[in-house]
């Protein structure tokens, strides 16, 4: 049988993670898989409230207490090497905990382990459940990380890993940063089911506009070397466009271009494996809840 370790990452919303993990208890039920579920407290300021029922599907839930704030794609990184270096686990999941990532597609990552000869596999978003303004800021983001990366990264955490892939980015210091950025990076073959983006439990999505463009950023921060290439090959066609008709408006794609260049190269400074190897000394306290 084979052991699924569901990642969860949360700070603060605990009203959430407990009808996440009571609907993934009733989704698993009758899966042949040993499925447990580690979930990382990124410092929150609120007392742990969880709101669950018997869980008699889930084998066993960790929670474990990060002694400092470190962000959700940190949270995550941390979780992988917890689990890679402390666990048995044949596949990690690593999903949000605010019902954004719908429970009932975990049934779809698992049917896809018999057939995926060892690759990862990824939530490729189908349908999301943002406005329509955020969504077309979220495709324009899209388009630019191809444009300027050559990578086409249409998924988020939501993910199933093997054991090598783990393996793969815990070793790499890109996972520190931004976790879809570096399993792109480390993984050339994936395969993609579709996944809608459901709508949060309880409160507002937290992914405003900052964050989005955060993230945007992030990822490409991954693949520097070739976006600076790129953005210079843009900046010197770009130039020779407009030579005869240059105004503060037509310089206007240039600027916003070498503030991305200027904000993507502070991002990269995240990449720290120093840091990453000493992730777990950030975990406070473990508790076994189930």
């Amino acid at each position: 049988m084979k052991k699924i370790k569901i990642l969860i990452p949360v700070y603060n919303d605990w009203k959430s993670l407990s009808k996440l993990l009571n609907n993934i208890d009733g989704e698993i039920e009758g899966l042949d898989y040993n499925i447990s579920i580690a979930i990382i407290d990124d410092a929150s300021t609120f007392d742990r409230d969880l709101d669950i029922n018997d869980l008699s599907n889930i084998k066993s839930i960790k929670v474990f207490s990060m002694k400092e704030n470190k962000g959700h794609a940190r949270c995550i990184a941390a979780g992988l090497k917890y689990i890679l270096e402390r666990e048995d686990f044949d596949y990690v999941i690593p999903m949000d905990g605010d019902g954004e990532d719908r429970p009932e597609e975990i049934h779809n990552f698992l049917n896809h382990i018999k057939n995926s000869n060892g690759k990862p596999i990824v939530g490729e978003r189908v349908k999301r459940s943002e406005n329509l303004l955020f969504k077309v800021c979220y495709q324009l983001h899209k388009l630019i990380t191809l444009t300027f990366t050559g990578k086409s990264i249409k998924f988020g955490n939501y993910t199933c890993l093997p054991k090598t892939t783990v393996e793969k980015m815990v070793g790499d210091k890109a996972t520190w940063n931004s976790f879809s950025g570096a399993l792109k990076k480390v993984e050339k073959d994936l395969i993609s089911i579709p996944s809608i983006r459901g709508n949060r439990y309880f409160g507002p999505s937290k992914m405003s506009f900052y964050n989005l463009i955060k993230h945007s950023l992030s990822i490409i921060s991954v693949f520097r070397k070739i976006f600076l290439i790129r953005s210079a090959l843009f900046i010197i066609f770009y130039i020779l466009l407009i030579k005869s008709n240059a105004s503060v408006i037509t310089a206007l794609p240039l600027m916003l271009l070498l503030i991305a260049v200027y904000a993507i190269s502070n991002l990269s400074l995240r990449e720290n494996m120093d840091e990453f190897d000493k992730a777990l000394s950030n975990i406070n306290n473990i508790d076994q809840i189930k």
